[in-house]
């Protein structure tokens, strides 16, 4: 059986001090940013998915969860990377309790590529065919990843043609304060409207006056130009 140190010193023995020191300006690790108290040890994502795909099947979700609470950056997403593979091939137990495992530690899963890496390939799937309530929840929180990861579980609905919860969240999520969460819906919206555009703009109908910038550019990102200047202008 594998344990949490087994994967440490896989990843440590791959670390890259100058990719480390890129990864925690990108990450914004520092003091003041949103990733501050983290610390990056320079791995890239290829070899993380490589050391996940290597330990998914011997670490148990107990050592799973233990580097997922670590301060370091890489070892919280191998941890995902390694629930991600766990959740794919489990049974329906073992879902629920990589779902429950998730929900328990939202608080680790602090950075946006922790979240983009999971919420849309554990939570979203798990949700397609139950009650979705707990994105609400999530999307009320005072935590900027709850409701990042609110948004970005509509993901898997969106693949699976679904638009309903994307467009009630985006709504909740309108104003809200923080950059990341309005880059999330735009990045969503674009996606329901990379598979039907006009829904996507029947939302923004009602929406792109009031839309923080951000968002509305994430969103309009793949229409013509004519069209985008048309909603940046406020004449969409």
């Amino acid at each position: 059986m594998a344990t949490p140190a087994d994967v440490r010193r896989e990843l440590a023995s791959l670390a890259d001090p100058v990719r480390a020191a890129r990864s925690s300006r990108f990450l914004r690790l520092g003091p003041g940013g949103y990733g501050e108290g983290d610390r990056a040890i320079g791995v890239s994502v290829p070899e993380q998915r490589r050391v996940a795909a290597r330990y998914w099947r011997d670490l148990s979700l107990t050592g799973t969860a233990e580097l997922l609470t670590s301060d370091v950056h890489e070892e919280r997403l191998t941890a995902l990377f390694i629930l991600v593979r766990t959740f794919a091939r489990g049974d329906e137990e073992e879902r629920g309790r990589v779902v429950r495992l998730l929900l328990d530690n939202t608080d680790h899963i602090n950075n946006w590529d922790l979240v983009d890496s999971s919420a849309p390939y554990i939570l979203g799937p798990w949700l397609i065919d139950k009650d979705r309530s707990v994105l609400d929840r999530l999307a009320s929180s005072d935590l900027v990843w709850d409701r990042r990861i609110a948004i970005m579980a509509t993901f898997a609905f969106i693949r699976v043609g679904d638009f309903d919860w994307t467009f009630r969240l985006g709504e909740r999520l309108l104003h809200d304060p923080h950059d990341l969460v309005r880059k999330a819906v735009g990045w969503m919206l674009r996606e329901v409207g990379n598979r039907d555009r006009a829904a996507e703009e029947e939302f923004l109908a009602r929406h792109h006056r009031v839309m923080p910038r951000v968002m509305l550019r994430y969103a309009i990102e793949k229409f013509e130009p004519q069209r985008r200047r048309e909603y940046l202008s406020g004449l969409g």
